[in-house]
Protein backbone atom coordinates (compact mmCIF):
# COMPACT_ATOMS: atom_id res chain seq x y z
CA UNK A 1 0.00 0.00 0.00
CA UNK A 2 1.37 3.37 -1.02
CA UNK A 3 1.97 5.90 1.71
CA UNK A 4 1.31 9.62 1.40
CA UNK A 5 4.53 11.55 1.74
CA UNK A 6 4.70 13.99 4.61
CA UNK A 7 5.22 17.54 3.43
CA UNK A 8 7.30 19.73 5.68
CA UNK A 9 6.44 23.42 5.30
CA UNK A 10 9.49 25.60 5.53
CA UNK A 11 9.39 28.12 8.47
CA UNK A 12 11.24 31.34 9.20
CA UNK A 13 14.88 31.04 9.94
CA UNK A 14 16.33 32.97 12.85
CA UNK A 15 18.05 35.35 10.44
CA UNK A 16 14.78 36.07 8.59
CA UNK A 17 13.00 36.73 11.88
CA UNK A 18 15.72 39.16 12.96
CA UNK A 19 15.48 40.95 9.61
CA UNK A 20 11.70 41.35 10.03
CA UNK A 21 12.16 42.68 13.57
CA UNK A 22 14.79 45.14 12.35
CA UNK A 23 12.47 46.38 9.58
CA UNK A 24 9.63 46.87 12.04
CA UNK A 25 11.93 48.71 14.46
CA UNK A 26 13.14 50.97 11.64
CA UNK A 27 9.56 51.77 10.61
CA UNK A 28 8.63 52.57 14.21
CA UNK A 29 11.71 54.77 14.49
CA UNK A 30 10.64 56.65 11.37
CA UNK A 31 7.03 56.92 12.45
CA UNK A 32 7.54 57.94 16.08
CA UNK A 33 8.88 61.47 15.42
CA UNK A 34 5.94 62.10 13.09
CA UNK A 35 3.49 60.95 15.78
CA UNK A 36 5.21 63.09 18.40
CA UNK A 37 5.17 66.07 16.03
CA UNK A 38 1.46 65.58 15.38
CA UNK A 39 0.78 65.41 19.11
CA UNK A 40 2.72 68.61 19.76
CA UNK A 41 0.91 70.33 16.90
CA UNK A 42 -2.39 69.38 18.53
CA UNK A 43 -1.16 70.61 21.92
CA UNK A 44 0.01 73.89 20.45
CA UNK A 45 -3.36 74.41 18.73
CA UNK A 46 -5.09 73.77 22.05
CA UNK A 47 -2.73 76.23 23.73
CA UNK A 48 -3.51 78.87 21.11
CA UNK A 49 -7.24 78.31 21.51
CA UNK A 50 -6.94 78.92 25.23
CA UNK A 51 -5.07 82.15 24.63
CA UNK A 52 -7.75 83.16 22.13
CA UNK A 53 -10.37 82.76 24.86
CA UNK A 54 -8.26 84.95 27.15
CA UNK A 55 -8.12 87.55 24.38
CA UNK A 56 -11.89 87.40 23.93
CA UNK A 57 -12.31 87.78 27.70
CA UNK A 58 -10.15 90.90 27.57
CA UNK A 59 -12.30 92.34 24.80
CA UNK A 60 -15.48 91.50 26.70
CA UNK A 61 -14.15 93.16 29.86
CA UNK A 62 -13.43 96.31 27.86
CA UNK A 63 -16.91 96.26 26.34
CA UNK A 64 -18.45 95.98 29.81
CA UNK A 65 -16.32 98.56 31.64
CA UNK A 66 -14.64 100.61 28.88
CA UNK A 67 -11.21 99.66 30.24
CA UNK A 68 -9.03 96.60 30.78
CA UNK A 69 -7.24 95.74 34.04
CA UNK A 70 -3.62 96.80 34.41
CA UNK A 71 -1.17 94.19 35.66
CA UNK A 72 -1.54 95.36 39.27
CA UNK A 73 -4.30 96.93 41.36
CA UNK A 74 -3.32 98.11 44.83
CA UNK A 75 -5.80 99.61 47.28
CA UNK A 76 -5.22 102.70 49.37
CA UNK A 77 -6.00 102.64 53.08
CA UNK A 78 -8.83 105.12 52.58
CA UNK A 79 -10.77 102.85 50.19
CA UNK A 80 -10.01 99.53 51.87
CA UNK A 81 -12.91 97.78 53.69
CA UNK A 82 -12.45 98.02 57.44
CA UNK A 83 -14.87 95.29 58.52
CA UNK A 84 -13.49 92.75 59.03
CA UNK A 85 -10.06 94.33 59.47
CA UNK A 86 -7.14 93.03 57.41
CA UNK A 87 -4.09 92.44 59.66
CA UNK A 88 -1.86 92.04 56.59
CA UNK A 89 -2.61 95.34 54.84
CA UNK A 90 0.78 96.89 55.59
CA UNK A 91 2.83 93.73 56.11
CA UNK A 92 3.26 92.62 52.47
CA UNK A 93 2.06 94.09 49.16
CA UNK A 94 -0.20 91.04 48.73
CA UNK A 95 -2.12 92.25 51.76
CA UNK A 96 -3.43 95.26 49.84
CA UNK A 97 -3.19 94.11 46.20
CA UNK A 98 -6.01 92.15 44.63
CA UNK A 99 -5.81 89.44 42.00
CA UNK A 100 -3.82 90.28 38.87
CA UNK A 101 -5.20 90.77 35.37
CA UNK A 102 -6.05 87.10 34.76
CA UNK A 103 -7.88 86.90 38.08
CA UNK A 104 -9.89 90.00 37.22
CA UNK A 105 -10.87 88.43 33.88
CA UNK A 106 -12.36 85.32 35.51
CA UNK A 107 -16.02 86.46 35.17
CA UNK A 108 -15.44 86.94 31.43
CA UNK A 109 -13.87 83.49 30.97
CA UNK A 110 -16.85 81.44 32.18
CA UNK A 111 -15.35 81.32 35.68
CA UNK A 112 -17.88 83.53 37.41
CA UNK A 113 -18.46 80.98 40.18
CA UNK A 114 -14.77 80.95 41.03
CA UNK A 115 -14.52 84.74 40.81
CA UNK A 116 -17.43 85.08 43.25
CA UNK A 117 -15.35 83.38 45.95
CA UNK A 118 -12.86 86.27 45.97
CA UNK A 119 -13.59 89.72 47.34
CA UNK A 120 -12.01 91.84 44.60
CA UNK A 121 -12.08 94.91 46.88
CA UNK A 122 -9.50 93.23 49.14
CA UNK A 123 -5.94 92.00 48.82
CA UNK A 124 -5.01 88.45 47.96
CA UNK A 125 -3.36 87.95 51.38
CA UNK A 126 -6.40 89.26 53.23
CA UNK A 127 -7.81 86.43 55.42
CA UNK A 128 -11.16 86.96 53.68
CA UNK A 129 -9.61 85.72 50.42
CA UNK A 130 -7.67 82.64 51.53
CA UNK A 131 -8.81 79.43 53.25
CA UNK A 132 -7.39 77.78 56.39
CA UNK A 133 -4.68 77.01 57.39
CA UNK A 134 -3.96 80.60 56.33
CA UNK A 135 -4.13 82.54 59.64
CA UNK A 136 -7.77 83.52 60.26
CA UNK A 137 -8.54 82.30 56.72
CA UNK A 138 -12.25 82.56 55.90
CA UNK A 139 -12.52 81.52 52.25
CA UNK A 140 -13.62 78.15 50.91
CA UNK A 141 -10.89 75.74 49.74
CA UNK A 142 -12.74 75.79 46.40
CA UNK A 143 -11.16 79.20 45.75
CA UNK A 144 -7.92 77.35 45.04
CA UNK A 145 -9.42 75.26 42.23
CA UNK A 146 -7.20 75.06 39.12
CA UNK A 147 -8.33 76.90 36.00
CA UNK A 148 -7.58 74.58 33.04
CA UNK A 149 -7.89 77.51 30.63
CA UNK A 150 -4.69 79.01 32.05
CA UNK A 151 -2.57 75.89 31.48
CA UNK A 152 -0.87 75.01 28.19
CA UNK A 153 -0.98 71.25 27.45
CA UNK A 154 2.60 71.37 26.13
CA UNK A 155 3.95 72.26 29.58
CA UNK A 156 5.35 69.27 31.52
CA UNK A 157 3.24 67.92 34.37
CA UNK A 158 4.15 68.08 38.04
CA UNK A 159 5.24 71.74 38.05
CA UNK A 160 5.16 73.16 41.62
CA UNK A 161 3.16 76.20 42.74
CA UNK A 162 3.71 76.46 46.50
CA UNK A 163 3.47 79.87 48.20
CA UNK A 164 3.69 78.52 51.75
CA UNK A 165 7.27 79.60 52.43
CA UNK A 166 6.61 83.10 51.08
CA UNK A 167 3.70 83.59 53.48
CA UNK A 168 5.45 82.51 56.69
CA UNK A 169 6.00 86.26 57.25
CA UNK A 170 2.21 86.37 57.76
CA UNK A 171 2.42 83.57 60.37
CA UNK A 172 1.48 80.90 57.85
CA UNK A 173 2.49 77.55 59.41
CA UNK A 174 6.10 76.68 58.52
CA UNK A 175 6.69 73.68 56.24
CA UNK A 176 3.03 73.71 55.21
CA UNK A 177 2.26 73.88 51.49
CA UNK A 178 -0.01 76.61 50.16
CA UNK A 179 -0.62 75.42 46.62
CA UNK A 180 -2.05 78.22 44.47
CA UNK A 181 -3.18 77.18 40.96
CA UNK A 182 -0.67 77.86 38.20
CA UNK A 183 -0.84 79.82 34.98
CA UNK A 184 1.30 79.46 31.85
CA UNK A 185 0.09 82.83 30.52
CA UNK A 186 0.83 86.35 31.69
CA UNK A 187 0.84 89.98 30.61
CA UNK A 188 4.09 91.91 30.41
CA UNK A 189 4.84 95.16 32.21
CA UNK A 190 7.44 96.37 29.73
CA UNK A 191 11.16 95.91 29.02
CA UNK A 192 14.04 95.23 31.39
CA UNK A 193 17.02 97.60 30.95
CA UNK A 194 19.04 94.76 29.40
CA UNK A 195 16.52 94.44 26.57
CA UNK A 196 15.80 98.15 26.24
CA UNK A 197 19.51 98.70 25.58
CA UNK A 198 19.44 96.12 22.74
CA UNK A 199 16.80 98.16 20.95
CA UNK A 200 18.52 101.53 21.24
CA UNK A 201 16.40 102.73 24.13
CA UNK A 202 17.88 104.07 27.38
CA UNK A 203 19.00 101.26 29.70
CA UNK A 204 15.95 101.71 31.93
CA UNK A 205 12.78 99.80 32.77
CA UNK A 206 9.87 100.61 30.49
CA UNK A 207 6.31 100.32 31.77
CA UNK A 208 4.20 100.87 28.67
CA UNK A 209 3.19 97.33 27.78
CA UNK A 210 -0.49 96.93 26.98
CA UNK A 211 -1.37 96.30 30.64
CA UNK A 212 1.59 98.18 32.07
CA UNK A 213 1.42 100.90 34.72
CA UNK A 214 3.65 102.41 37.38
CA UNK A 215 0.84 103.92 39.46
CA UNK A 216 -1.16 100.89 40.57
CA UNK A 217 -3.08 102.86 43.21
CA UNK A 218 -4.42 105.71 41.10
CA UNK A 219 -3.90 104.45 37.53
CA UNK A 220 -4.71 100.74 37.51
CA UNK A 221 -6.76 100.49 34.33
CA UNK A 222 -5.94 100.91 30.65
CA UNK A 223 -8.36 102.21 28.02
CA UNK A 224 -8.14 101.03 24.44
CA UNK A 225 -7.67 104.60 23.25
CA UNK A 226 -4.34 104.64 25.14
CA UNK A 227 -3.03 101.85 22.89
CA UNK A 228 -2.02 104.24 20.15
CA UNK A 229 0.22 101.70 18.38
CA UNK A 230 -2.93 99.71 17.57
CA UNK A 231 -4.45 96.65 19.23
CA UNK A 232 -3.30 94.36 16.42
CA UNK A 233 0.31 95.54 16.93
CA UNK A 234 0.45 95.26 20.72
CA UNK A 235 0.94 92.14 22.83
CA UNK A 236 -1.74 91.42 25.43
CA UNK A 237 -0.71 88.06 26.97
CA UNK A 238 2.24 85.77 26.28
CA UNK A 239 3.24 82.30 27.35
CA UNK A 240 5.56 82.36 30.36
CA UNK A 241 5.21 78.65 30.91
CA UNK A 242 6.62 76.25 33.46
CA UNK A 243 6.89 78.38 36.60
CA UNK A 244 7.50 77.81 39.52
CA UNK A 245 10.13 75.54 37.99
CA UNK A 246 12.80 77.57 36.22
CA UNK A 247 13.64 76.42 32.71
CA UNK A 248 16.67 77.47 30.66
CA UNK A 249 16.91 76.59 26.96
CA UNK A 250 14.49 73.68 27.34
CA UNK A 251 16.04 72.24 30.50
CA UNK A 252 14.93 72.57 34.15
CA UNK A 253 17.44 74.35 36.37
CA UNK A 254 18.58 72.69 39.58
CA UNK A 255 19.09 74.02 43.08
CA UNK A 256 22.75 74.73 42.35
CA UNK A 257 21.94 77.14 39.50
CA UNK A 258 22.30 80.88 40.23
CA UNK A 259 18.88 81.92 41.50
CA UNK A 260 17.93 78.34 42.38
CA UNK A 261 15.53 75.87 40.82
CA UNK A 262 12.29 77.79 41.27
CA UNK A 263 10.79 81.25 40.92
CA UNK A 264 7.74 82.21 42.97
CA UNK A 265 5.41 83.88 40.50
CA UNK A 266 3.21 81.09 39.16
CA UNK A 267 -0.34 81.67 40.53
CA UNK A 268 -2.80 83.09 37.97
CA UNK A 269 -4.03 85.56 40.60
CA UNK A 270 -0.51 86.78 41.44
CA UNK A 271 -0.07 90.17 39.77
CA UNK A 272 3.67 89.53 39.84
CA UNK A 273 3.36 86.91 37.10
CA UNK A 274 3.65 90.00 34.88
CA UNK A 275 7.34 90.68 34.27
CA UNK A 276 9.76 92.98 32.47
CA UNK A 277 11.19 90.97 29.56
CA UNK A 278 14.98 90.71 29.66
CA UNK A 279 17.61 90.62 26.96
CA UNK A 280 19.42 87.31 27.43
CA UNK A 281 22.49 85.66 25.96
CA UNK A 282 21.36 82.05 26.35
CA UNK A 283 25.00 81.00 26.52
CA UNK A 284 25.26 79.02 29.75
CA UNK A 285 23.01 77.87 32.55
CA UNK A 286 25.87 78.75 34.89
CA UNK A 287 24.66 82.34 34.33
CA UNK A 288 21.08 82.02 33.03
CA UNK A 289 20.37 85.76 33.32
CA UNK A 290 23.50 86.81 31.46
CA UNK A 291 22.63 89.84 29.33
CA UNK A 292 22.30 89.55 25.58
CA UNK A 293 19.72 90.36 22.94
CA UNK A 294 17.79 87.09 22.73
CA UNK A 295 14.23 87.14 24.08
CA UNK A 296 12.08 84.07 23.43
CA UNK A 297 12.51 80.55 24.89
CA UNK A 298 15.74 81.30 26.76
CA UNK A 299 14.68 81.59 30.43
CA UNK A 300 11.17 81.61 31.87
CA UNK A 301 11.89 83.94 34.81
CA UNK A 302 10.68 87.05 33.00
CA UNK A 303 10.44 86.27 29.31
CA UNK A 304 8.10 84.63 26.81
CA UNK A 305 8.75 80.92 27.18
CA UNK A 306 6.97 77.80 25.97
CA UNK A 307 7.56 74.13 25.24
CA UNK A 308 6.67 74.40 21.55
CA UNK A 309 9.49 73.91 19.04
CA UNK A 310 10.60 77.23 17.63
CA UNK A 311 8.67 79.80 19.64
CA UNK A 312 5.71 80.78 21.80
CA UNK A 313 2.03 81.53 21.34
CA UNK A 314 0.83 85.04 22.17
CA UNK A 315 -2.46 86.91 21.93
CA UNK A 316 -2.53 90.45 20.61
CA UNK A 317 -4.74 93.26 21.89
CA UNK A 318 -7.36 92.61 19.22
CA UNK A 319 -7.73 88.97 20.33
CA UNK A 320 -5.67 87.52 17.47
CA UNK A 321 -3.37 84.63 18.41
CA UNK A 322 -0.01 84.45 16.68
CA UNK A 323 3.34 82.72 17.08
CA UNK A 324 6.55 84.48 18.10
CA UNK A 325 9.61 82.72 16.69
CA UNK A 326 12.52 82.13 19.04
CA UNK A 327 14.70 84.16 16.65
CA UNK A 328 12.48 87.28 16.77
CA UNK A 329 14.52 90.46 16.53
CA UNK A 330 14.73 92.34 19.83
CA UNK A 331 13.69 95.60 18.18
CA UNK A 332 10.57 94.03 16.67
CA UNK A 333 9.71 92.43 19.98
CA UNK A 334 10.12 95.72 21.86
CA UNK A 335 7.89 97.44 19.31
CA UNK A 336 5.00 95.02 19.86
CA UNK A 337 5.41 95.16 23.65
CA UNK A 338 4.89 98.92 23.83
CA UNK A 339 1.38 100.27 23.46
CA UNK A 340 2.42 103.83 22.58
CA UNK A 341 5.96 103.71 21.22
CA UNK A 342 4.98 104.88 17.74
CA UNK A 343 7.01 102.17 16.00
CA UNK A 344 6.11 101.27 12.41
CA UNK A 345 5.98 97.49 12.90
CA UNK A 346 3.15 95.31 11.61
CA UNK A 347 3.78 92.59 14.18
CA UNK A 348 5.21 89.08 14.18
Amino acid sequence: MATTPIRIRPGFTLIELLVVIAIIATLIGLLLPAVQSARETARRLACGNKLRQVGIGLQTHESAYRFVPAWRKEFSWAEYPKDPPNPNFSVVPAGRTTLGALGQLLPFLEEGRLASLFDMTRGLADPVNLPPPFPKGQNSPACLSPVPLFLCPSTPSGIPSDYGAAYTVLSYPPNTPLVLPRTDYAPLRGLHPSLAMCTGLPAEFTHNAMLGTTDFVNRRTVRFREITDGLSRTLAFVEEAGRQQRFFMGRPLGDSAPGGATILNAFYGDWNTARHARGLSGVSEADPQQAGCSVVNVLNDDNPYAFHPGGVDVVMGDGRVTFLASEIDATVFAAIVSRDGGEAVDGP
